[in-house]
Formats: structure tokens, C-alpha cells, sequence
């Protein structure tokens, strides 16, 4: 499945949803991609995409951004708190601000810099134990803790578990925000981004369906 599928499938649940065309981003996740094929998307014309790794997009981006003007990166894995600092510097928003300690670390960086990417704090809809993320009952309360800490969330984020309908957990997701004042959803990907859209998503993060099968790591 190439880009243009995508993004004509986007444009489409766009449509079916009652949306206005083009209020949904689409993030192509690049992680562990190899070059070439990042680089045809790029030719393409498409700017926008995400990473998982802080030292394999501290490794590859600077040249590409470079070579091709108005890229925005989005950080889309785990977060260490000593990869911090190098992340802010880095990418343009950070989807997975996932617990206290990540927040107070970026709440310091951004008072220190003058300045913080787009932050949006992952949710663990499906209370997994495996999983990162702030639990559902406890989300009101950390949106609330990041805000005194003039921290810029501008929405939310969750994957939903594998083995059941994503649907619920978008339409957790949502409400979560509504009640919080945030319009910024992160949610949706290569297999149930349609849903997503449905469901409100501002920002879906499709790989496999762009790149084809990541190389290993």
C-alpha cells in the first residue's frame, strides 16, 4: 500500500465523518524504515512523521531536514527521562508523555530553553499492565498537574490493546479530552485508522501501510 492510498482512504473517512478535509494528520512512522524508502515518501512531498527512538532520529533526520524544508517530526515511543533533552531539541511534538517523572523532566528543559515542543500525554485505555501510559481515572488529575507546570498539552494519545475493538478506547480517548478542553487526539494506525477518524483523531500514525514490513533493528 503505497502513500497515495492512504492518503485518498484519509480524505474519504474524512469525508464519511462530517469533517472538514484536511483536519486530520497523518504522522509516517519511519522508525527502523530504511533510507530509501524514507526518502521516496519525502520526494513524495510528505513532511510530517514520527520515530520511535531518540538516538536513531538523532542519527538520520538532520541531513534529511536539510535537504527537505518544513519537516515536523513527532516522537512517538517511550521516552527515557535521560534522553530528554535531546528530544526536545529535536522533534516538533511528543506523543507519550506517559508519567510524572517524564513531565517534571520536560517541565524543567522547557523553563531552562524558553520553549517546548507540542505535547500530548498518552493514555492507557485498556489499563495494561505491559503497557505506558496514565490510567483513565487518573488522566484528569496529570492533565491538570502538567498545565501547573505550564507544561503546552495540546491532547492525548493511546494504542489501544491488540486483541479487541478499538472503537471504545478512541471513544474513551475523546471524552477524556472534551471534559479537559484539549482537541488534539492522537489515535489510530495502519489497521484501524478509519475508526480513529471516525472517532475524532486530529493525528493518525500509519507505518506498515506506507513502507511496507520494518527492517529489523
Amino acid at each position: 500500500m503505497a502513500l497515495a492510498e492512504i492518503t485518498t482512504r484519509i480524505a474519504a473517512a474524512e469525508q464519511a465523518a462530517g469533517r472538514a478535509a484536511g483536519s486530520v494528520t497523518l504522522i509516517a512512522v519511519s522508525k527502523v524504515q530504511p533510507g530509501p524508502r524514507v526518502q521516496a515518501v519525502l520526494d513524495q512531498g510528505h513532511r510530517v512523521f514520527g520515530e520511535n527512538y531518540v538516538q536513531e532520529a538523532a542519527f538520520k533526520w538532520p541531513a534529511w531536514r536539510a535537504k527537505y524544508p518544513g519537516v515536523k517530526l513527532h516522537m512517538i515511543g517511550p521516552l527515557q527521562t535521560n534522553k530528554a533533552k535531546v528530544a526536545v531539541d529535536l522533534f516538533d511534538a511528543i506523543h507519550t508523555v506517559d508519567r510524572p517523572s517524564v513531565a517534571e523532566r520536560l517541565a524543567r528543559l522547557a523553563d531552562a530553553r524558553g520553549a517546548s515542543p507540542d505535547l500530548f500525554i498518552q493514555v492507557n485505555t485498556g489499563e495494561e499492565a505491559q503497557k505506558a501510559g496514565i490510567l483513565p481515572g487518573q488522566a484528569d488529575d496529570f492533565i491538570a498537574a502538567c498545565r501547573g507546570m505550564f507544561l503546552p498539552v495540546v491532547g492525548l494519545m493511546c494504542i489501544p490493546p491488540e486483541d479487541e475493538d478499538a472503537a471504545p478506547h478512541f471513544r474513551m480517548l475523546a471524552e477524556i479530552a472534551a471534559r479537559n478542553g484539549l482537541s488534539g487526539l492522537s489515535m489510530g494506525m495502519s489497521a484501524d485508522f478509519e475508526t480513529a477518524i471516525a472517532h475524532g483523531a486530529t493525528h493518525i500514525r500509519v507505518g506498515s501501510a506506507i513502507f511496507g514490513d520494518r527492517a529489523p533493528r
